[in-house]
């Protein structure tokens, strides 16, 4: 597949038209809704809690609802205002009659004037938050000739709660982990398959989090794709990848890219260990940055199985990279016993904190990773330790789990380099629980 020229205007975008602007005040919320044809419900906060959501926050929990005002009651994915004390709209969202995200607010009152089109209609308001979607990512490069694999929607980052876009070359993976993304699923698919050069489209639930939502799935399965390819090849930083369709998340952790160019910039001359390296990304890097020897290590038999053809993908010396089958911490024990060292460690394990419940649990098992990770550095070599736990990331105890654990190993550390997701990942401030993944590059000696 190849790519025109990075610049805004060099490509041609799938939206025709833009909302309509420049209207000057528009009908005020509550007028529109009341001439509504299906009628609006409202959704009263309570005495205190509006402001928040003036502010921003995206999310109305169910503990910040006084009241809900409609006969018949609002259903799971419908259309509602939302409203302060005196039952004055303040802005209108999805309504979801199970979840403790009672509402996902779409659009304030006074954006309603700029934006009059999108005005408590899904649709036209999916279309042009996706259209802005794209033209953010195009202001940041992507895609280009070296990178067509990135995030095109971000949830909250993107004014689109629920809904995750990444972009495998001509291939949309949709993850969805909202009761409203599921109701639009439709809706959804047409625009993203609008945009040039998509020609496959995966539906990827986000199932246990949907069941918390009160959606049920039919016994036939949840992956849901147009015929796409079991595999597909892309390239991100001028290295390529084959992403299984099928794999963890979407496929290919989109959001560690800046991250692994990283790694390659410094690993010249350098002995490289990966631990967790699923299909190879941060080791494939560092082998092509010039690493004297490189080794992968993951329990997953089928992405070790892409991480070994990517080798080949990339024209690489097998006898310089290598991806063995290993528990990560049965590993790093039998590492340390018999004396083996790197000069650079990777550590990026999966999800251990995904609910804030267990996050004193995940503290003590992200501390014990991060301690064998330190015994088999060589004194002076670098440590990249990952966090993709929300909780973990939300609460900033990161730095103090890595400090225990130097403690633990007997070694000291020196806080190089932080850092998070990559800048396709937009964070809504007003929404800060968007922000999930930390890391963090340590010297230790």
């Amino acid at each position: 597949m190849v790519f025109g020229c990075r610049f805004l205007m060099s490509r041609t975008l799938f939206f025709a038209t833009a909302p309509p602007t420049g209207m000057g005040i528009g009908p005020a919320l509550q007028e529109i809704a009341s001439n509504h044809p299906k009628g609006i419900a409202k959704v009263v906060l309570k005495k205190g809690k509006t402001q928040l959501f003036k502010d921003g926050s995206p999310m109305v929990y169910s503990g910040a609802v006084d009241r809900i005002i409609g006969r018949p009651p609002p259903k799971t994915g419908d259309v509602v205002l939302v409203a302060d004390g005196a039952e004055k709209p303040i802005g209108w969202g999805l309504y979801n009659s199970v979840s403790m995200f009672c509402v996902r607010l779409m659009q304030l009152e006074d954006e309603t004037a700029d934006d009059p089109s999108c005005v408590l209609n899904v649709d036209k308001l999916l279309k042009a938050r996706i259209s802005a979607a794209i033209t953010l990512r195009e202001l940041l490069g992507l895609p280009s000739a070296e990178t067509n694999a990135y995030r095109l929607v971000n949830s909250e980052g993107d004014r689109l709660s629920g809904l995750i876009v990444d972009i495998f070359g001509d291939e949309a993976v949709i993850a969805s982990s909202a009761a409203w993304v599921e109701k639009y699923k439709q809706q959804i698919k047409y625009h993203i398959a609008q945009i040039k050069n998509i020609n496959h489209i995966t539906w990827r639930p986000s199932v246990e989090i949907l069941k918390e939502e009160g959606y049920d799935f039919p016994d036939s399965g949840v992956i849901d794709s147009s015929n796409p390819p079991t595999t597909v090849k892309v390239v991100e930083n001028g290295v390529s990848y084959l992403v299984s369709l099928e794999g963890q998340k979407t496929g290919f952790y989109v959001d560690q890219r800046e991250n692994r160019q990283f790694i390659m910039s410094i690993s010249e001359g350098q002995k490289l260990l990966d631990i967790c390296c699923y299909t190879g990304g941060f080791a494939l890097n560092a082998a092509c940055g010039g690493a004297l020897s490189v080794t992968g290590v993951d329990s997953s038999s089928p992405a070790l199985v892409i991480a070994k053809k990517n080798i080949v993908l990339n024209n690489l010396d097998p006898s310089k990279i290598s991806f063995l089958r290993r528990d990560a911490t049965e590993f790093m024990k039998g590492a340390i016993s018999k004396g083996d060292s790197w000069d650079i460690v990777i550590l990026d394990p999966p999800k251990l904190a995904p609910r804030k419940k267990v996050l004193q649990s995940a503290t003590g098992m992200y501390r014990n990773l991060n301690c064998l990770a330190m015994q088999i550095i060589r004194r002076g070599g670098l440590l990249m330790t990952c966090s993709c736990s929300g909780a973990v990331t939300q609460s900033g105890v990161f730095l103090r789990i890595l400090q225990g654990a130097a403690s633990m190993a007997g070694r000291k550390i020196t806080i190089i380099r932080q850092a998070g997701a990559g800048c396709d990942h937009p964070i809504d401030p007003s929404y800060p629980e968007g922000a999930y993944l930390t890391t963090v590059l340590l010297r230790v000696l």
